[in-house]
């Protein structure tokens, strides 16, 4: 088998796996350690609450970003082109899985291309992984063309760099090289002409890490934290298949290794810069909690997979629910947009509470006001 033909096995493993397999999280995301304080005498008619925000210069009818899950084999073209057609129809981001697969064989184009395809004026978020930015042990590290190519490929908006060297120190296949890993990212923001997004994939960043990000010319943060799928248990799930004890047994380990999400976007907004809290939402209670934190925008990504492999219904289904949810919300803190959430009063307890205070990111009140 090439290395083009194992990518791409490899990438349908991962859809497979992450929409039907037991790979989520057992350590919460922390949503429920998040109160927003309700407001018996809200000045606003609930169906006047506006939902749009602006993310990196572009307004989106909902902040809510299809997080970029799949791509590089047949069975993702469909996934991808249904969610794109949503997307568009509501105004909302989308992101493409790891585009390599099509750098390697470009037949595989199609299945991140038809994104752009089917949805030609929503932002789209083309994606590369860190470990692709390295040389690695038998593989150089992407040019210049190379990255010219992912752009182009989804007409991108901007471009993401997911950082999962989690998921590489357990998967069988993995690369871990990872010094140079910085000056890469900063030589990549200077190279590109669409905004740098850093996205973790499920373990967190902290915002010691975002401040280096930033420094290094990131222009977002995709804090991608604990609380929704483990791709460590992905792995896992792998290495077993391939009889590798080993590995299988460190996914397991590793399963609910790092920061949770409401943890990671409360550090990370202090930062600056734009946040995507991804990582266990799974409502619009729970993207309005993260926009409180301080989060931009929120991002979703096995419950939209799920939906869109039962069919484009499902997913008109779950995008309203989580709009409605969103808007009572926003109503039930007296807030007339959900860009103000951020100045909503939040009372943070538990074990998100430990956390900030271990951190040093909480002020001495647990109940304030937060500025975006």
């Amino acid at each position: 088998m090439s290395d083009a033909e194992e990518i791409a096995r490899r990438k349908g493993e991962h859809l497979r796996l992450a929409a039907e397999a037991d790979v989520e999280t057992r350590t919460p995301a922390g949503w429920d350690d998040v109160n927003l304080v309700h407001d018996a005498l809200p000045e606003i008619d609930a169906a006047d609450v506006d939902l749009r925000t602006t993310f990196l210069g572009h307004r989106l009818s909902l902040p809510l970003v299809i997080s970029g899950m799949t791509g590089g084999h047949g069975r993702a073209l469909a996934v991808n082109e249904l969610l794109a057609r949503v997307a568009e129809r509501h105004g909302i981001a989308m992101g493409v899985g790891s585009q390599r697969a099509a750098i390697r064989d470009p037949m595989l184009a199609p299945t991140y291309s038809v994104v752009r395809d089917a949805a030609p004026s929503a932002f789209v978020i083309a994606n590369l992984g860190i470990s692709q930015l390295v040389k690695q042990d038998r593989e150089m590290a992407l040019g210049a063309r190379d990255i010219a190519q992912i752009i182009a490929m989804v007409k991108a908006d901007a471009l993401a760099v997911h950082l999962n060297y989690l998921e590489e120190c357990v998967q069988p296949e993995g690369q871990t090289r990872a010094r140079g890993s910085l000056e890469a990212i900063r030589a990549l923001a200077r190279r590109v002409r669409v905004p740098l997004i850093a996205k973790e994939t499920g373990a967190g960043i902290t915002r010691d890490v975002a401040l280096r990000l930033r420094r290094a010319g990131v222009k977002a943060i995709d804090v991608g934290g604990v609380g929704g799928t483990s791709f460590a248990a992905v792995e896992a799930l792998r290495a077993a298949a391939q009889s590798d004890a080993a590995r299988m047994s460190l996914g397991n380990r590793f399963r609910d290794w790092g920061v949770p999400t409401a943890v990671a976007v409360a550090g990370v907004a202090a930062v600056g810069l734009p946040v995507i809290a991804t990582g266990g939402v799974r409502s619009g209670l729970d993207a309005a909690k993260a926009l409180a934190l301080g989060a931009t925008v929120v991002g979703v990504g096995r419950p939209l997979l799920q939906a869109a492999l039962r069919g484009e219904s499902d997913v008109e289904r779950w995008i309203g629910d989580f709009a409605l949810e969103l808007r009572t919300a926003t109503f039930l803190t007296g807030r007339r947009r959900v860009a103000d959430l951020s100045r909503a009063t939040v009372v943070i307890t538990g074990e998100s509470l430990a956390w900030l205070d271990q951190l040093g990111y909480r002020k001495t009140k647990p109940a304030r006001k937060r500025n975006r």
